[in-house]
């Protein structure tokens, strides 16, 4: 029998069982398999099964038996199934929407896997599922199916830790470069896929746009053992910027915004991950946020108009008042002091 047939087999016979299972009647179920051998052949094949069942996260355990019970091998299927997920249906509607975007992006790790997955949801939702009135910005596809094909290559060796081989494009560089990368995770930042992983040429981790990889290939010896572990305090949020204020231009620095009028209650929402705190004699909400790219953050602050006051540091107020007498100026108008932001 072949092996995955055999395993899921396994599996199966073992899901089914009201009782232990012991290694007797595990020969008589694959006579094939774990009778037309020596015993101890037979045992070394089943204990790799067997490993490879709890590689996967099939819980399969030994109990010694007793009054009650007999000797064998049992799953424990607390373990084994994951709990009901007790989803609304406009949390599934939004859900569905999202994977839905992605897929229609052109160029999304684990394409077959979400598909699967949005049928479920669709199944499960019936006919009552809510279509929701949201507008989504993922970008443009950079590079057809070869960007496809490589995110699916990048997607596999993160989760199995390979490393990869590949040929990339750097925009600093006129030439084309040879990196081992051991791809550490990848991030979806307005339209372009980045991996980041640890460049074994430049000694530490970078990024890469996919988009820019020219070729690849993925390290296919002992594909079940991993080349490499990603380090414990790693996080994609460190390398590859969420909002314009955290490009990796500039030393850290705090800044802090003031909200009044009709951005007060959507503090949290325009900056997630900052503190928010009630301003003074109810004058709005104080933001306070670590910023490495000033700039970034003070023309988002622009966008949202005089409702957002830049308080500090005192460089951030000086930029931003220059920033807007610079937009007056291109249109014709002379700045009255009011009209400079603060």
């Amino acid at each position: 029998m072949d092996r995955t047939e055999r395993l899921l087999d396994l599996v199966a016979l073992f899901l089914d069982a009201r009782e232990p299972i012991s290694w007797a009647e595990l020969r008589d179920h694959f006579p094939q398999d774990y009778r037309g051998t020596s015993d101890d052949a037979a045992e070394r094949k089943f204990e790799r099964d067997k490993a490879e069942l709890l590689e996967l996260g099939f819980p399969l355990t030994y109990i010694q038996g007793d009054d009650e019970r007999k000797d064998g091998y049992i799953v424990d299927r607390d373990a084994y199934y994951l709990p009901e997920v007790d989803l609304t249906k406009e949390e599934l509607a939004v859900l569905y929407a999202a994977g839905s975007a992605a897929l229609t992006s052109g160029a999304f790790p684990g394409r077959d896997d979400l598909s699967h997955a949005l049928r479920k949801i669709g199944f499960f939702a019936g006919d009552a599922l809510p279509t929701p009135r949201v507008r989504m910005e993922l970008g443009v596809e950079q590079d057809g199916p070869r960007l496809a094909a490589y995110l699916e290559q990048l997607w596999s060796a993160c989760a199995a830790r390979k490393w990869v081989q590949m040929t990339y494009g750097s925009p600093k560089r006129l030439d084309l470069s040879e990196r081992r990368v051991e791809p550490y995770g990848l991030a979806l930042r307005r339209g372009i896929w980045t991996l980041v992983g640890y460049c074994h040429l430049r000694q530490g981790i970078r990024t890469f746009h996919v988009h820019r990889i020219r070729t690849l290939k993925v390290n296919s010896s002992r594909p079940r053992t991993p080349d490499f572990e990603v380090p414990a305090n790693f996080s994609a949020d460190d390398y590859v910027a969420s909002y314009p204020w955290q490009h990796r231009f500039h030393e850290r620095v705090e800044a802090r915004l003031r909200l009044t009028g009709e951005l007060a209650p959507r503090a949290a929402s325009l900056f997630p991950g900052a503190h928010v705190t009630p301003a003074p004699e109810g004058q709005g909400m104080l933001v306070t946020l670590p910023v490495t790219f000033l700039d970034g953050l003070l023309r988002f602050c622009l966008q949202l108009g005089p409702d957002c006051h830049v308080e500090a540091p005192d460089k951030a107020r000086e930029d931003v008042a220059a920033m807007a007498r610079r937009i007056l100026e291109k249109h014709g108008e002379k700045p009255a002091s009011s009209e400079v932001p603060t």
